[in-house]
């Protein structure tokens, strides 16, 4: 069954949370997008480095997952994934779809992916 027009269809941007690089690249090729409402400034990416604590990684996951309704797909790194793999495993929903890449210095574990252990499961591998 498909998902009602009403779940997608103001999800007109793409979101990211990752290393310098690959934040780096995406915005390059246009997905950046920053509102400025009042005080407050929204962004739509999230850039990682070592010293970014894993409840900014967090806060950045929910506010794109949840409250944003303006997101319709997520791209974060894996190994910064890696970081809050409890909330990759939980999160369930449709939109915006959550999509782990590799990055430029750590390679791509699809046995870590949550998408690809959910398909295997359901295959019943």
């Amino acid at each position: 069954m498909a998902a009602p027009p009403s779940s997608y269809k103001d999800r007109q941007f793409m979101a990211v949370i990752g290393d310098e690089d690959t934040v780096t690249g995406l915005l390059l090729s246009g997905i950046g997008h920053i509102n400025k409402a009042g005080d407050e400034t929204r962004k739509n990416f999230l850039t990682v480095d070592a010293k970014t604590e894993t409840s900014t990684i967090e806060k950045a996951f929910d506010e794109y997952t949840v409250h944003r309704k303006d997101i319709g797909i997520l791209l974060i790194n894996q190994h910064v994934a890696d970081k809050i793999r409890y909330k990759m495993d939980m999160y369930t929903a449709a939109f915006p779809a959550v999509l782990e890449i590799p990055s430029k210095d750590h390679k791509y574990d699809p046995e870590k992916d949550s998408i690809l252990r959910r398909v295997n499961r359901l295959r019943g591998e």
